[in-house]
């Protein structure tokens, strides 16, 4: 009996899908046509793969055959097979390994969303340094009540947050919005404003209206997960720069620029999440001019919001015409209310209003109504300044206690980028961090497509309601940071 390529490369593989079937329905030979079958082989290759995941037949952190060898044993070209595998990884099922390998992914308690464990009924008593929350503080209850009774109390101002409105917003409402950021030192104008369900919203609304599937999305290659999630849902490829203590490497985006044309450039210039570093004055200006020379868009997020003698000039003055300039109030005044605000070039707006009207025709206008009372109160304004003084004390708590340590952070921003010693790796700490009683965030989520994933974790100042029990967390995690990671040897 003759033995043939594909015999030899069945047998090296450590899975495949159903033969019978596969052969049946997508093997050259097969009498059924095109008509009859219209689900791509790759697409096909991937839902086989789905379907042994859920059914246990894959186990998490199998690794699978490499794409020629099973492209051998399927008698498909390894192009199908790799198409495979990355609609796989758009799934969520598999994670490529640089080096490694395309492993079947490990879904832990840490993969959950972010909030999860809010929307949990009572907590376990952890110290949660895992989330970018606004600081707790009596004052916001205390002025948010009063902005609910003015609302309740203005039956005409009621009656109309009940109605369907405009998609942009109430212009009443959005001069209001105008104003508050003035104060605040950013100026913008109100005609070329609309106003999103929140920050995540105008990331979203912002990439579907610049972007169509398959253009190619940029960022830093350590960025907010909220857009590889977006990213991920519109199709888009997305891929990260480097970035050092400027910022994003412009250098390295004008290289890309020169091979590829990237749509639009996302980017967090004041304090990127996770690392809180500050793009520099003369990338911004590269930037900028990037963006005028290779025709891309830029989204500044502006949802980590710093104090005005922090900021730096914005990339929407810089490049008024191509900057879409994101704001929200989640990280000021609460999560909960889901209101925020994009400032666009006037030929943009069109699309990012089709884009909302599609979503959910507008931003809730009980909830907008709510957010500009608060603001006219100028209650807003006090807790936002007493935010900004808290977090900085909190910064520099977190620097005496973890002196020696190697992180990254802004002084006046919330999140802190730390590094982690010796042999440790940023699954095992999180895992270590939790039963000591603190949360923290591996780098995983925080990676753009399949770049080796840092020895790091982020943790936030923000969310312990007082300093004593931000002093208490940062403890707990200087002792696992000079003590060897449990239940393997160290040499």
């Amino acid at each position: 009996m003759t033995i043939t390529l594909r015999d030899k490369a069945q047998a090296r593989c450590s899975w495949l899908p159903d033969l019978d079937a596969w052969r049946a329905l997508h093997h050259p030979s097969s009498n059924r046509s095109a008509a009859d079958n219209k689900t791509p082989r790759y697409k096909a290759l991937a839902d086989a793969l789905a379907a042994a995941i859920q059914q246990g037949e894959l186990q998490p952190d199998t690794r699978l055959p490499p794409q020629r060898l099973l492209a051998d044993a399927l008698e498909v070209t390894t192009g199908t097979v790799t198409r495979a595998y990355a609609e796989a990884e758009r799934r969520g099922l598999v994670e490529a390994r640089v080096g490694s390998g395309t492993y079947v992914r490990v879904v832990q308690a840490d993969d959950r969303p972010d909030f999860y464990h809010l929307m949990a009924e009572g907590g376990d008593g952890s110290i949660d340094l895992s989330l970018s929350l606004m600081v707790p503080c009596p004052l916001r209850l205390q002025s948010l009540h009063q902005a609910m009774q003015q609302v309740a109390a203005d039956p005409q101002q009621l009656a109309a947050a009940l109605a369907y409105q405009s998609e942009r917003g109430q212009p009443r409402q959005l001069q209001v919005f105008a104003d508050w950021l003035q104060r605040l030192g950013v100026k913008v104008n109100p005609e070329q404003m609309i106003i999103t369900d929140g920050g995540q919203h105008g990331i979203f609304l912002s990439l579907q209206a610049l972007l169509a599937p398959g253009e190619l999305l940029v960022s830093d290659a350590l960025t907010y997960p909220g857009v590889i999630a977006a990213a991920r849902e519109l199709h888009l490829r997305h891929q990260g720069l480097p970035l050092d203590e400027e910022g994003l490497d412009t250098h390295a985006l004008e290289r890309l620029c020169q091979q590829q044309r990237p749509r639009a450039v996302y980017l967090m210039p004041d304090q990127n999440n996770p690392t809180g570093r500050v793009l520099s004055p003369a990338r911004r200006q590269h930037l900028a001019e990037l963006a005028e020379r290779y025709d891309f868009w830029i989204i500044e997020d502006a949802v980590q919001f710093l104090p005005p003698e922090f900021r730096l000039q914005r990339l929407a003055d810089l490049a008024p015409q191509r900057t879409l300039y994101l704001f929200s109030s989640s990280k000021i005044l609460a999560g909960g209310l889901r209101v925020g605000l994009i400032a666009a070039p006037a030929g943009i707006l069109p699309r990012l209003m089709a884009a909302l009207r599609a979503h959910c025709w507008m931003a809730p206008p009980l909830m907008v109504a709510l957010t500009c009372a608060w603001i006219e109160s100028g209650e807003t304004d006090r807790l936002l300044r007493w935010q900004w003084q808290e977090v900085q004390a909190r910064q520099q708590l977190l620097g005496e206690v973890l002196a020696g340590q190697v992180y990254s952070r802004h002084p006046a921003g919330f999140v802190v980028w730390l590094s982690l010693p010796g042999d440790w790796r940023a699954g095992e700490f999180v895992r270590a961090a939790a039963d000591a009683g603190v949360r923290v965030l591996a780098a995983e989520p925080f990676c753009v497509g399949n770049q080796a994933v840092p020895r790091a974790v982020r943790l936030c100042v923000s969310p312990p309601a007082e300093r004593e029990l931000l002093k208490e967390g940062l403890l707990r995690l200087k002792h696992l940071l000079e003590s060897p990671p449990q239940g393997r040897a160290v040499f």
